[in-house]
Order: structure tokens, then C-alpha cells, then sequence
């Protein structure tokens, strides 16, 4: 399981596979779109194996499925939402600048709140929560009006909880392609929203990319990965744990370490044998293994340039010092520095998002934010000084492009009266 591989090995195996499953979405997605609420249903009993009334969850539910979970779980799950609150206010950007950048010359950016949108949260192999307050928590502190989730039947009632700590609008039991489709078109119950966001499968991520002609989305957020860069210093302990968490995510995940020690990959998996051995998710992670490995650069620097190229949803710094390697880093969904900071800790309590790019799109793309949820708009602001002030610029290019009608709206103003 535990091997050596390259860049190359790790790049064709982090490719989506989207294009393997493109009929299949595209067939659930025109039946969502002709049969609206009943293909959901249908597609429920068909994938997820629950007889559906309605695919509305109700206040009672999201009230019985308190019942179910532990005061000290609730208690827990409103310090997480605390902690991600906190972070993504610091992220805030002003609702409007304007400067002055010459007399009667004012410029500045307007950024507004999307008015509605939907978050995917995966079922199936386990209950994320955690995943229910990245995706909602961000949207909120943003301004959404509408926050929208969907999510596959049987909803977990701790999934439940945490949609209601978070503040979600409109709960649904739908998942899959087919969820994605009906927040993107819209059925009888769904109302189409302006964006999606949330990790999904093969499945999910081919729909989303399917519908971005009707719905805009985050970015491809497939099965899991970490990269840990890690010299001599690193403690094999550490490593081990990290490179398996990541693992036991799923049987498509993948782990990779990166190191200018030569013996320190021997020493990590002699530590990996022992966990693996006592792991509850023993089979997912020996498949997920397969998928793994480790590169032995020539110097820290080199090792660096190789993670840059891989570009890793998680990458972590176990280095001696982390800080300097850091500023080196260019592509990294999240970034964890040092030895005591485990991916857990973004994972779940630290208050940094979670819902991260994958398989080398982190090269181009930004972990969620509150960016997602908000679009910006350049304003400008002229005083006849500061129109006259451009004025010849403008009429020179304009006349230059042969459009006369654009330096008529100039000269009308600059000659007209105050």
C-alpha cells in the first residue's frame, strides 16, 4: 500500500472521473426537470431506498431530531458554529468604498449578498454536520437572505440539528445529481436558487458542472486528499495519524507525503502498520492507500515546487521551520503549520471552512468564503471637473474604435450647462 510514486502517478489519479457518469447525470437531470417533485422521490426510493411524502423537512422534524441528540453534542456543535462564525467575519468586506482618486474623480466597489442559495451536504457513508455549518454559517454571515440545503433521505438528526444552528432557510430530502438539479432548474417544492455550494461525489460534481449555464457553483470539490510537507524534525507519530485521517474519508481519498529525508517515509509507515491495524474504518482506508505515497525531493525547495504542483486541498507543514516554507507555498486549499495542527482542527473547531478545492484545482480556486456569497460592483462618481478631466482620453479611444456616440456622450455633457 505504502510506496513511492510521482508527480505524475498522483496527478492522474486525483482526474475526475466526471466524465465516466455523464449520462447517467445527464438522464437525472431531465427527469428532475420534467417531473420536478416526483422524480426525487423516485430517485430516493431508487438510490437511497426511503418512500417519501414530501421532500420538505418540516419544524417538527428538525424539533424531534433534537430529541435525539445529546445536550453535550448540541453544545458542541454551537461552539464549532461560534468558531466559524468568527472566522468569517474577519473576512468581511466593506458594503461600499469610495476614494477620490483626483478631483471630482471618485471610484469604489459595491459588494452585495446573493439573494439565494443552496448548499449540498453528502450523506451516504456517514453524517457530516460539520460540513452543514461550513457551507451555511459562511452564507449567513454574507447576507444571504435564502439559505437552502439539501441533503439525502434519512436525514440524520444530528445533520438536522446543525442545519438549525446554522440558520438554514429551506431544509430538503433529496441528494445526488438530482438534488443539485432541482436547486438549479427548481420544482414544485424547490425554488431554483443563484448558486450551489458543498462537496459532493462523482455524481454531484458532474451535475454541478453540468447546470452552470442555469446555476453558478463553487468549484469541483471531489474525494479528499492531503499533502504534508515534512523534514527531518517531523515526528513519524504525527505524520502517520494525519496521512490516515485523511484516508479513512473515503476509498478514493488520497494521501501524500513530501520529504527531503530519505528515511523519514520507512519510519512514518512503520506508525501507519500499527494504527491501521486498530482503525474502525480499516478497509476504507487500506483502499484509499492504494491511492497514496510518498516523494523524496533532493531539499526542502524542491519539495515545495512539488507540492505547488500538486497543489493539495489540505496541505501540512511539518517542518523545522514551518513559517519559512509558508511564505513558499503558493496552492493549498488550507494550509496547516506546524506539528500541533492537525487537519481535524480546520476540520471541525478552528473556524477556517472546510469545503476545499480538490485534485489540483486549488491552483486557481479559493477554499469556500464569504466571497462565494457576494458579488462585487465597481462604482464610479464624476463631477463635470472630473469628467473634463478624462474627457480627451475617452474621446480620442472612442474615436479610435469608431464609436462617435460615446464621445457625443462626453461633449453633451462637458458643453451643456451646470
Amino acid at each position: 500500500m505504502w510506496k513511492q510514486v510521482n508527480e505524475d502517478f498522483w496527478r492522474e489519479n486525483r482526474e475526475s472521473k466526471v466524465g465516466q457518469v455523464e449520462d447517467t447525470v445527464r438522464e437525472i437531470v431531465e427527469n428532475v426537470r420534467q417531473n420536478g417533485d416526483k422524480a426525487l422521490k423516485e430517485l430516493a426510493k431508487k438510490f437511497d431506498h426511503v418512500d417519501l411524502d414530501s421532500v420538505v423537512v418540516t419544524r417538527e422534524e428538525i424539533e424531534a431530531a433534537y430529541e435525539q441528540v445529546s445536550p453535550e453534542l448540541v453544545e458542541e456543535l454551537e461552539n464549532s458554529a461560534y468558531n466559524i462564525q468568527r472566522f468569517h467575519e474577519m473576512q468581511m468586506p466593506p458594503g461600499l468604498w469610495l476614494r477620490e482618486v483626483e478631483p471630482g474623480v471618485t471610484l469604489g466597489v459595491k459588494t452585495t449578498p446573493l439573494e439565494r442559495v443552496g448548499c449540498y451536504i453528502p450523506g451516504g457513508r456517514a453524517s457530516y454536520p460539520s460540513t452543514v455549518l461550513m457551507t451555511i454559517i459562511p452564507a449567513r454571515v454574507a447576507g444571504v437572505d435564502e439559505v437552502v440545503m439539501c441533503t439525502p433521505a434519512p436525514i440524520n438528526p444530528l445533520t438536522l440539528v446543525a442545519a438549525d444552528i446554522a440558520g438554514a432557510d429551506e431544509i430538503y430530502k433529496t441528494g445526488g445529481a438530482q438534488a443539485v438539479a432541482a436547486m438549479a432548474l427548481g420544482t414544485e417544492s424547490i425554488e431554483p436558487v443563484q448558486k450551489i455550494v458543498g462537496p459532493g461525489n462523482v455524481f454531484v460534481t458532474g451535475a454541478k458542472m453540468m447546470l452552470r449555464n442555469k446555476v453558478e457553483i463553487d468549484f469541483p470539490a471531489g474525494p479528499s486528499e492531503i499533502g504534508v510537507l515534512a523534514d527531518d524534525s517531523a515526528v513519524p507519530e504525527y505524520l502517520a495519524a494525519d496521512l490516515i485521517a485523511q484516508a479513512e474519508h473515503d476509498p478514493s481519498s488520497a494521501s501524500l507525503l513530501v520529504t527531503c529525508d530519505p528515511d523519514l517515509p520507512d519510519k512514518t509507515w512503520a506508525v501507519m502498520e500499527k494504527m491501521i491495524e486498530k482503525a474502525p474504518r480499516r478497509e476504507i482506508i487500506e483502499k484509499a492507500l492504494e491511492n497514496s505515497g510518498y516523494i523524496i525531493a533532493e531539499d526542502m525547495d524542491l519539495a515545495v515546487e512539488i507540492m505547488n504542483g500538486i497543489a493539495p486541498e489540505h496541505l501540512s507543514i511539518q517542518v523545522r521551520d514551518p513559517l519559512d516554507v509558508l511564505g513558499k507555498v503558493r496552492n493549498g486549499g488550507s494550509i496547516f503549520v506546524g506539528p500541533y495542527t492537525p487537519v481535524a482542527a480546520g476540520d471541525y473547531a478552528s473556524g477556517t471552512n472546510h469545503v476545499l478545492p480538490t485534485a489540483g484545482h486549488a491552483m486557481t480556486s479559493s477554499g469556500l468564503n464569504v466571497a462565494h456569497f457576494m458579488k462585487t460592483s465597481t462604482v464610479q462618481y464624476l463631477t463635470k471637473e472630473g469628467l473634463g478631466s478624462l474627457a480627451s482620453t475617452i474621446e480620442t479611444l472612442a474615436t479610435a474604435e469608431g464609436l462617435h456616440a460615446h464621445c457625443e456622450s462626453v461633449k453633451v455633457r462637458m458643453d451643456g450647462e451646470e
